[in-house]
């Protein structure tokens, strides 16, 4: 038999929120947001300002360093100022000391294979002995440069020719390290006995450090406008003016303004320039300035 409970008429159920509780709660929740927001919103705007500096000074210093790593390997006397916003150099990738003068003694023992000297008498040659090691070996195409005493030399090519090869399979080790054979006989300059030459990939006879667009204003959104570019060029006997930057390499973005100061004979003994370069850079109207100086070796 089945028996029947009668359910009970005042079974509690689940209690909600009142108006009034969900409105303190609101009050609650926002006095605590603009607490927050008051005390934090400087905490980040600070980290975020950190990081955009830290950005801004390590792209400025890297391409300062950079530009002045180079200009310090460059060619002696070659750098030039196309333009207040650019100058020109040629780079160069291994260098050395070459033979003055005949070895007479293999030479007297081995006349079909002699030494092969750049003896400054501007004779012309096919090949020299090169008497130090190379850091770096050329390759076929590259160029020999010697006796670089005024810029206008080496672009005009009075003073520089192609090389076929390059290498350290000499007769005797008495001879030298290696032999750079030219591709075709070369005289070059007569008079000079500093035995040194420069090596200059063929890949890159030129290169310019372009600060384009930058002219000291900002745009719309507190950016410089200019930007810093690495342009590799050619040898050419006169640069009148900046060149294109199209396809060049970026160094430096948000450029507001460069400054570049050539002194080809800073000092009392003439043979040592000077490069003064600054770079500002302006992001979100905060501006960073680095400058950098590099002393250019001009003695060929």
């Amino acid at each position: 038999m089945n028996s029947w409970i009668p359910c009970p008429a005042n079974i509690s159920r689940g209690r909600g929120f009142t108006l009034i509780e969900m409105v303190v709660v609101i009050t609650i929740t926002g006095i605590i947001a603009a607490s927050l927001s008051i005390f934090l919103k400087p905490a980040i705007t600070a980290y975020f300002d950190t990081a955009r500096r830290a950005r801004m000074t390590d792209m400025a210093d890297t391409a300062l360093r950079r530009m002045g790593r180079e200009v310090r390997q460059a060619v002696p006397n070659s750098l030039r100022m196309p333009g207040s916003n650019c100058f020109e150099f040629i780079p160069s990738i291994a260098g050395g000391r070459y033979r003055l003068a005949a070895d007479t003694l293999w030479d007297g023992a081995n006349p079909a294979n002699p030494s092969r000297p750049v003896d400054g008498s501007g004779s012309a040659v096919t090949a020299f002995d090169v008497l130090s090691p190379l850091s770096t070996t050329p390759a076929a195409g590259d160029w020999v440069v010697i006796d670089s005493q005024n810029t206008a030399d080496v672009y005009a090519g009075t003073n520089r020719q192609s090389l076929s090869s390059a290498t350290t399979a000499l007769p005797s080790a008495t001879l030298g390290a290696s032999r750079i054979t030219l591709s075709s006989s070369f005289s070059f300059p007569a008079g000079y006995t500093g035995g040194r030459f420069v090596v200059v990939p063929n890949t890159q006879q030129a290169v310019f450090y372009v600060c384009s667009g930058a002219d000291g204003t900002l745009d719309s959104q507190g950016h410089g406008k200019g930007s810093l570019y690495r342009v590799v060029g050619s040898f050419a006997t006169s640069a009148a003016s900046c060149p294109a930057t199209t396809g060049a390499a970026l160094l430096a973005s948000r450029v507001k303004s460069c400054s570049f100061v050539y002194d080809p004979n800073q000092g009392a003994t003439q043979q040592s320039g000077f490069l003064w370069m600054q770079v500002q850079l302006t992001e979100s109207n905060e501006t960073v300035t680095l400058s950098y100086g590099a002393h250019v070796d001009n003695v060929p």
